[in-house]
């Protein structure tokens, strides 16, 4: 595939999901420090599994590659003439 609007969203998504990785390493842990320390002053109290953590993530990744994937589309495909008609 030689197309150039395939290049621009493998380029935007690329960078971005290494960005929403990063965050989601840094995050995941401290929010289940927290949300294990919150929990522990009730009596009753339920265990934090990884599959919260898992679909949380998986969810993230599909939002955040759906949402780049739009923009980066609409941008490619868009006439630059007209922008800069418009300035």
């Amino acid at each position: 595939m030689n197309c150039p609007v395939y290049h621009v969203v493998l380029m935007l998504s690329k960078d971005f999901l290494e960005l929403v990785l990063i965050a989601v390493v840094v995050a995941f842990p401290l929010s289940w420090w927290a949300m294990s320390q919150w929990l522990h002053g009730f009596a009753y109290r339920i265990n934090i599994d990884a599959t919260i953590f898992l679909v949380a993530g998986a969810s993230i990744i599909f939002i955040t590659l759906a949402t780049i994937s739009v923009q980066s589309i609409k941008a490619a495909i868009a006439n630059p003439v007209k922008a800069l008609r418009s300035e």
